[in-house]
């Protein structure tokens, strides 16, 4: 099993940047795929992004690719996402996940995914 932290959330004007970070627990993190997901209110929990085992491989949604970045450090046990000319629609609840898929890329759907941080809350003011 693994334990799942978010962080690094909180309000930015448009245009602005924040680093969100996924602090694990447990000795076998490189063994878990991770992604990061987001929910507004009223709505469905979406994927943004992915990273493999490795960190080889990533996958973005299209309303992120090329704004936000993921990345993990597998000796510190933690991933993070970067992002980077935040609009007010990217206001959301964040959420990393952990998934055992060997696949690439993870996947973008919620139920592919074990385990879950409690979330960090993202404010994009106009």
């Amino acid at each position: 099993q693994v334990q799942l932290v978010d962080s690094g959330g909180g309000l930015v004007q448009a245009g602005g940047s924040l680093r969100l970070s996924c602090a694990a627990s447990g000795r076998t993190f490189s063994s878990y795929a991770m992604g990061w997901f987001r929910q507004a209110p009223g709505k469905e929990r979406e994927f943004v992004a992915a990273i493999s085992r490795s960190g080889g491989s990533t996958d973005y949604a299209d309303s992120v690719q090329g704004r936000f970045t993921i990345s993990r450090d597998n000796a510190k046990n933690t991933v993070y996402l970067q992002m980077n000319s935040l609009k007010p629609e990217d206001t959301a609840v964040y959420y990393c996940a952990a998934t055992t898929r060997r696949t690439l890329p993870p996947g973008t759907l919620p139920g592919l995914y074990d385990y879950w941080g409690q979330g960090t809350q993202v404010t994009v003011s106009s």
